[in-house]
């Protein structure tokens, strides 16, 4: 497990930096996990082999090992990922003035849980890409597994951290625009907290079923804040509740709604599962509050799925 408490709870400012730290966490916790023994690699270089070019060899390693290793380069990547951000409004839940590891609304867990799977392929030396959609396709860049490549969806997940969105979705036109997109077999994970502005539940269905061409795997994080979204923990006060999307607003006591809230989200919350099992797509429901581990731990499961 990742104990987010030895990370300091300050405003986060190096993206980078706090990403290192929670796989670090993750590494050291997989020890005293069930993942005990759970083979993962973490190389940048390889052996060399008698007969290789002598164009790669890592010479300053030679002088500290003496031994010849040939460094592993983005063609020779036995990995493609592809990483999916919903920047709509209802992502911007809970309002967070300044964003910290230990206060993060849902679009600030995602970023940096997409920062954290980056750092992981980064040791693995496997491609990554980045989309990130709202009422339009704001970002996409494709896999690639270079240095300034990472750097540069680095900085588009901080810009995450500190915007606001009023913006809809429908994410099921633009998960089919990034099916389009992807040609190459790539793993795929998906952040987003499912709450659309459509009726018709199986257009977004079928989105997730288009991300499956291609024999892509893919893995569906379903980010909700779990006090509020889900056990509907509001003292019972007279309060309006806005539709952050729509603007529809009502005005309820917490306690006279809760049981059939509870029921309603626990039913959706049961029929996305049972589809993403249907379509054979990873469902992962993740807690803001409950960390990263869940996380990281279905990229390690995922990963050894992809043959």
């Amino acid at each position: 497990m990742i104990d987010l408490s030895q990370i300091k709870s300050s405003e986060i400012k190096n993206l980078s930096l706090l990403a290192k730290q929670v796989v670090e966490g993750f590494i050291t916790g997989m020890h005293k996990s069930p993942f005990h023994g759970f083979s993962v690699e973490f190389s940048e270089h390889k052996l060399y082999n008698k007969g290789e070019s002598t164009r790669h060899i890592d010479w300053k390693l030679f002088a500290k090992t003496e031994k010849l290793y040939t460094k592993k380069y983005e063609e020779e990547t036995n990995l493609r990922c592809h990483i999916i951000i919903d920047n709509s409004a209802s992502m911007h839940y809970p309002i967070v003035k300044r964003q910290s590891i230990n206060n993060l609304n849902k679009i600030g867990f995602s970023a940096v849980a997409a920062a954290s799977l980056m750092e992981v392929l980064k040791r693995q030396r496997d491609a990554v890409g980045l989309s990130v959609y709202s009422d339009s396709y704001e970002f996409y860049s494709p896999e690639k597994g270079s240095d300034r490549h990472r750097n540069m969806l680095l900085n588009q997940l901080e810009n995450l951290l500190v915007s606001e969105s009023k913006r809809t979705t429908n994410t099921y036109q633009y998960l089919h625009e990034i099916a389009e997109k992807i040609h190459r077999r790539s793993l795929i994970f998906l952040f987003t907290d499912m709450f659309q502005t459509t009726k018709d539940k199986n257009e977004l269905f079928e989105a997730l079923r288009h991300l499956k061409y291609n024999k892509h795997e893919v893995v569906l994080f379903h980010t909700f804040d779990g006090k509020k979204e889900f056990n509907f923990n509001f003292d019972n006060k007279p309060k309006k509740f806005v539709d952050v999307e729509t603007g529809e607003a009502i005005n309820v006591y917490s306690e006279n709604v809760l049981e059939n809230y509870k029921k309603l989200v626990e039913d959706y919350f049961k029929e996305l599962k049972d589809k993403c099992l249907m379509y054979k797509i990873d469902y992962v429901p993740v807690d803001i509050h409950s960390g990263f581990n869940s996380v990281l731990t279905s990229y390690l499961v995922s990963r050894r799925k992809f043959k």
